[in-house]
């Protein structure tokens, strides 16, 4: 961490959200194993607060195999009845389902793309977009780039 690093208001006075602040968020991502980790962690995220996946990452990390794909993308019946009753991670089970899905198709997407990697960043062409948001307020919802992103 960076004690005088100015950095946003949400991290707050936590210490795993100003770690996670000032050496991930906005640090580009190129390897397939970290995006899919990303991925299955917002995923989790939906409706709750950043911290609480954070604060469960480790649990996260162990329940989905180190964010293994290939693994993950094999789960069945026995392993979902597992993570529902894991107290480790946010046990959803639709949510739980939607990545084991959501794995298949960042497998897709590597076959058909050569890597998620080369999926992911061709809708920027490969470039890191830097936002000069005046306040927090300013912030978009979304942007063209993940509308696009989205379909």
């Amino acid at each position: 961490m960076f004690p005088d690093k100015i950095r946003c208001s949400w991290p707050g006075s936590n210490e795993l959200m100003i770690q996670y602040h000032d050496e991930e968020w906005g640090v580009p991502v190129h390897k397939d194993r970290k995006l899919f980790e990303f991925m299955v962690l917002d995923l989790f995220q939906a409706g709750l607060s950043w911290q609480i996946i954070l604060n469960k990452r480790g649990g996260f990390r162990s329940a989905f195999a180190e964010f293994c794909p290939e693994k993950v993308a094999l789960f069945g019946k026995r392993e979902i009845e597992n993570l529902v009753n894991n107290r480790a991670i946010i046990r959803n089970r639709l949510k739980i389902k939607a990545t084991i899905s959501n794995s298949q198709l960042f497998l897709n997407m590597q076959k058909e793309f050569g890597s998620f990697d080369s999926f992911i960043w061709q809708f920027t062409d490969g470039k890191t977009i830097i936002n000069k948001w005046e306040t927090e307020d300013d912030i978009p919802v979304s942007t063209a780039e993940s509308d696009i992103m989205s379909k």
